[in-house]
């Protein structure tokens, strides 16, 4: 699959396997991702983030010589799922999470991890306890950034959203 990936300082499109999930996980793909500014500071400053992360315990800091794939805030299609899931939503289902993978070692970070992927790939890996139903009617790219767009109307009286559309 290919993706957006932060590698050496730098984000650059490139090619990765494909997540194939794992017990309690489901399989997604990317329909519109935000590009939140947390995520432009981390292009420019990640290992400040790295370092920060240090002083959470149970954070485990991304490790800037491997690669890392961006993106928290996403708005994605069910694909498949993985072994011990309910299978509530039925496959092409429009879904959002939150950003948090359920693993035996607690919560990890989607989108700041080298190995939880975020949504700046064509595919990603959800926790399906986390997952949300798209209302209908509401576009990817809107439902994609909720909390930006909650702050852009406390702003101003027309809220953009900063999602763009993912064309792979």
């Amino acid at each position: 699959m290919r993706a957006a990936i932060f590698r050496g300082g730098e984000i650059v499109v490139d090619t990765m396997p494909e997540p194939v999930p794992s017990a309690g996980q489901v399989l997604v793909k990317t329909l519109a991702c935000g590009i939140c500014g947390s995520d432009l500071h981390a292009r420019k400053h990640a290992h400040r983030m790295v370092e920060m992360a240090k002083h959470f315990p149970g954070r485990k800091p991304m490790d800037l010589s491997r690669d890392v794939v961006f993106g928290h805030e996403f708005c994605c299609e069910v694909l498949d799922y993985g072994p011990q899931t309910q299978r509530k939503l039925k496959a092409g289902t429009r879904v959002c999470a939150l950003p948090v993978m359920m693993t035996a070692q607690g919560p990890q970070s989607i989108g700041y991890s080298n190995d939880n992927v975020g949504g700046y790939a064509e595919a990603m890996l959800l926790s399906e306890p986390l997952l949300l139903e798209v209302p209908n009617g509401l576009s990817a790219e809107h439902a994609a950034g909720p909390s930006r767009l909650q702050s852009a109307s406390m702003r101003s009286t027309r809220p953009r959203s900063a999602a763009v559309r993912c064309r792979w």
